[in-house]
């Protein structure tokens, strides 16, 4: 690929022909069955090759269609396995690689930012990139004090392209519906637009890393890379190594599986709380499990990266946000249909049965209730059934549910990060981090005494222990899935 396409008729072009070979791969799969090959092998034909062309086109296009992939892969495991299968290898190649642009390219946007001579600044710059992702790709170097630093260079073209990729999906979304069966993509693609000038930002960007990087300094459990140098398309961190998710979720040990899933549940709830801002692109790709966490090299942390997407919470997460959860495990109905009304979950216009409102949400939060969860594909499987499925209570009620404003970035993390705990099959001590960090969950005057108390943090090192067995974690096929909240919007 010579350059990122960003003239909108051949973006187009090739956006537009991703619902046309999805129909005639159609095609083809009914013509191989009239010839007599069994509709099962055509469907897994045809799954592969639909996958493939899926990654090929957001892959090169990068942009808003590979923002747009990266987003729908942390829900694969929403999917039956049978149709899971293929698209789970294209889509997870989203989170860490696509093509590369030019050395000439990248080389013209280091002069054109850091001055013509840019290379000084370095004692070593490799032209061939680390990563690549939607809207710019990372080389590896080192500064001139002799820090290895990550360089992320801006696409150019990258704003433009980012808009004409998602207005252009948007038109095809409900084509492109069935890749998540149960999920509504449009609302998907229109927040991703409502946060393409600032993830363009490098100024932000770098604000975000550097406030996460000086709370988390000394944290033993997360390692934030500080900013060493930003300007307009070029932002420079420091260096981490160590394994992507991704590849823990394919090749992983149990350990490592339960202790990431700890740890991202951990930065995910103590985050907004620490920082005041949420870290809102949790794919697998934007995170690095490390050797030498609390108990040593034998050990890991989790490393985070791309802080390109924050919602800004000054108070932390919503105090309603705990208080519902709080009243919904304690099973007080009125009470929790009563704040969802006035938080604009339910419209002035809905009127709703309490108790059904209850009986939709307690499967969803049943990881909170738990002393130990362990979340599978299994069972996100099982709960998107149980809202996607239009025959269902489930589904009907949802559909006149409210997803207010506010809560729009917050409920998408949330389930992201859900649906990347469910790829690791993780067994998570959620309720723990829940009571430490999420302001309402526990009532106020058990709080307080709770402060009162000798420290005793357990903090995200439970989550390595034994795992319990499928029942007393709720994996199996028996809708006690967390995911579903996807049913929400």
């Amino acid at each position: 690929m010579s350059d990122l396409p960003r003239k909108a008729v051949t973006r187009t072009a090739k956006l537009a022909a991703l619902p046309l070979g999805f129909a005639g791969r159609a095609t083809w799969g009914l013509g191989k069955r009239i010839v007599g090959e069994s509709a099962e092998i055509v469907g897994q034909q045809l799954q592969q090759r639909t996958a493939e062309q899926l990654f090929k086109v957001l892959g090169e296009l990068k942009g808003g269609a590979m923002k747009f992939g990266q987003a729908l892969s942390v829900f694969e495991s929403a999917l039956p396995e049978e149709v899971a299968g293929p698209y789970r290898a294209a889509l997870t190649k989203l989170q860490e690689a696509a093509p590369p642009m030019p050395t000439r390219t990248v080389h013209a946007v280091l002069a054109e930012r850091l001055g013509e001579d840019w290379q000084e600044l370095f004692l070593e710059f490799e032209d061939k990139p680390s990563a690549a992702a939607s809207i710019g790709q990372v080389h590896r170097g080192v500064w001139h004090d002799g820090r290895e630093v990550a360089v992320k260079v801006q696409y150019p073209g990258a704003g433009e392209a980012l808009l004409s990729d998602l207005n252009q999906l948007s038109r095809f979304a409900r084509l492109l519906g069935p890749l998540v069966p149960g999920m509504d993509v449009k609302p998907l693609i229109t927040e991703l637009k409502d946060r393409v000038s600032e993830e363009l930002d490098y100024d932000l960007e770098a604000d975000a890393q550097r406030i996460h990087a000086e709370e988390f300094a000394d944290d033993p459990d997360i390692l934030v890379p500080d900013v060493v140098h930003q300007c307009e398309q070029v932002l420079i961190t420091e260096w981490i190594d160590g394994t992507p998710l991704s590849e823990i979720i394919t090749d992983g040990t149990r350990e490592q599986r339960d202790r990431a899933g700890q740890l991202l549940a951990h930065f995910l709830f103590s985050g907004p709380a620490r920082t005041g801002l949420l870290h809102a692109d949790p794919h697998p790709g934007n995170f690095r499990l490390l050797p030498g966490g609390p108990d040593g090299e034998d050990d890991w942390r989790l490393g985070v990266l791309d802080f390109g997407t924050v919602d800004r919470l000054p108070g932390g997460l919503p105090e309603p946000i705990g208080e519902a959860l709080r009243m919904t495990l304690d099973g007080e109905a009125e009470a929790v249909y009563e704040m969802l009304c006035a938080e604009g979950f339910v419209r002035d216009s809905i009127e709703l049965d309490p108790d059904a409102v209850l009986e939709y949400l307690l499967p969803i939060i049943e990881p909170a209730r738990a002393e130990e969860f362990t979340f599978t594909r299994g069972w996100m499987r099982s709960q998107a059934a149980r809202i996607g499925d239009p025959r269902s209570p489930a589904y009907q009620l949802a559909k006149q549910l409210n997803l207010p404003p506010s809560y729009l970035l917050i409920h998408r993390v949330t389930l992201s990060t859900i649906g990347v705990l469910c790829q690791l099959g993780a067994t998570v001590r959620l309720h723990d981090e829940l009571a430490e960090w999420l302001t309402g969950f526990v009532p106020e005057q058990e709080a307080d005494e709770a402060a009162d108390e000798p420290e005793q943090k357990a903090g995200p090192r439970q989550g390595a222990g034994a795992r319990p067995s499928e029942a007393e974690a709720g994996s199996g096929e028996d809708g006690r899935v967390v995911e579903e909240t996807a049913a929400d919007a």
